[in-house]
């Protein structure tokens, strides 16, 4: 198995977002019902995040430690997100720097039609028996 940061930490439950784009890679070869049981595990872990908190900074103080830091890092990947869009939305619309995917997707069409087009007037001229 080999993977990045990103790709394993994705994998967790409370850094999934099934609505997002992959983030990072992983690549499992071999066999495939050792791949599953290894999603399934992956999909099953949920330690108790405030057990290390509790420990160094008491019961009282260490949970309330673990929810401020849990609350941090999810604020971090909701400004992560949005940032990104944020980019995303300037390099395509602003400074034109990245085609957007609608204009390239109707650019596809029409290079598409046009292809269709001369395929059409070679079958025809070919019937007709003249050389191109």
């Amino acid at each position: 198995m080999r993977a990045t940061v990103g790709g394993l930490l994705s994998q967790l439950p409370m850094f999934r977002n099934d609505d997002a784009p992959p983030v990072g890679r992983m690549r499992i070869e071999g066999d495939a019902e050792l791949a599953r049981r290894l999603q399934r595990l992956a999909e099953r872990f949920d330690p108790d995040w405030q057990q290390p908190f509790a420990r160094v900074f008491g019961d009282v103080l260490g949970v309330q430690v673990a929810n401020a830091f849990a609350g941090a890092l999810k604020r971090a990947r909701v400004a992560g997100g949005e940032v990104a869009r944020t980019a995303a939305e300037y390099v395509t619309e602003e400074s034109r720097d990245v085609v957007p995917r609608a204009e390239l997707a109707a650019f596809h069409d029409d290079v598409d039609a046009l292809r269709d087009d001369v395929e059409r007037v070679a079958a025809r001229l070919a019937r007709l028996g003249v050389r191109p």
